[in-house]
């Protein structure tokens, strides 16, 4: 059987005007993994989503395999989920981003307040009670995840390959192959590590879960790699 490597993204870039690019730890991570797969996987391709920080975690480990790597090519099925508008649903006045930063700035630890708040909001995002409020619905977005999956495996064609992406994507992913509930499947998005690896194995219609959520390679490199947002 073939093997698809689910790559969640480096850490990107919290509280800063972008996002979506990578922290310099991101970076960091990505260079480690690449170094862990050299050796290791020889993918026939790489696949990701279209943002900033799918393309960049693919440089960073192309930088740390050390050898000829194909390009990404890529598949727009494979992003995130907005979290902006997931958020902003779930508190309208964050849609003013000095609000956000002011209203985070009152707790001790920001960071620490933001996820409590987003959990919430993907929650509400999820439970099918607000789909209005939303450009793309959670039912939309597993099934734009699914076809993807579909869709890169018929581009693989037995092939090994590498896949960057988010914890969204990944989660459904691994929701659809285990059939868990959607309460599961968000509770699993919650605890994937950066640059974490997630092995798919396929052989025609045949899918199967093989390793979720593996950052060994960050541990044995540095515990202190190990990051979640």
């Amino acid at each position: 059987m073939a093997t698809i490597y689910l790559i969640r993204h480096g850490q990107a870039s919290f509280g800063k005007d972008n996002y979506d690019e990578l922290s310099q730890m991101g970076w960091k991570q990505g260079r480690v993994l690449g170094r862990w797969l050299a050796g290791k996987v020889r993918p026939q391709a790489v696949l990701g989503g279209s943002l900033e920080r799918h393309r960049e975690t693919a440089e960073a480990i192309a930088s740390g395999y050390g050898s000829a790597m194909p390009d990404m090519q890529i598949l727009p099925g494979l992003n995130e989920f907005d979290h902006g508008s997931v958020i902003e649903a779930f508190r309208p006045a964050w849609a003013d981003r000095a609000v956000m930063a002011r209203d985070l700035s009152a707790f001790p630890k920001p960071a620490k307040a933001f996820q409590e708040a987003f959990v919430q909001a993907v929650r509400r995002w999820a439970s099918g009670q607000h789909d209005e409020d939303y450009r793309e619905t959670w039912p939309e977005f597993r099934l734009r995840v699914l076809a993807a999956l579909d869709q890169l495996i018929e581009f693989a064609d037995g092939s090994d390959v590498l896949v960057v992406t988010s914890g969204g994507p990944i989660s459904v992913i691994v929701q659809q192959l285990l059939g868990l509930t959607d309460e599961k499947a968000l509770k699993l998005n919650e605890v994937i590590a950066n640059t974490s690896v997630t092995r798919v194995l396929y052989s025609g219609a045949r899918r199967s879960l093989s390793v979720f959520n593996n950052y060994s390679h960050l541990e044995a490199a540095d515990p202190a790699l190990v990051t979640f947002r």
